[in-house]
């Protein structure tokens, strides 16, 4: 298998390497592959634990939800505060 870096990234792993964090630009490599596997669970799992039940709510009952302009009204108006406190 072969792997093309940007310039950049070759730096960086290259780095990596010579602090001794890891031993090899391939132990670089599969800790990156370890890390997208991680983030690939744990959004499958918020997706099915967190998002889908509130969706099919919101389905079910849409009068729970908060209309678009409502939420853009109150972030404007949080945003504004802010800028005042500031």
């Amino acid at each position: 298998m072969t792997i093309t870096l940007t310039s950049d990234q070759a730096a960086y792993v290259e780095s990596l390497v010579s602090s001794g964090k890891y031993a090899s630009a391939s132990e670089v490599v599969q800790a990156g592959i370890d890390a997208l596997e991680d983030h690939s669970h744990y959004v499958k799992r918020w997706m099915q634990t967190d998002v889908a039940p509130v969706y099919d709510l919101m389905v079910a009952d849409s009068s729970r939800g908060i209309p678009l302009d409502d939420v853009i009204e109150q972030l404007e108006q949080h945003h504004s505060d802010r800028l005042k406190k500031s």
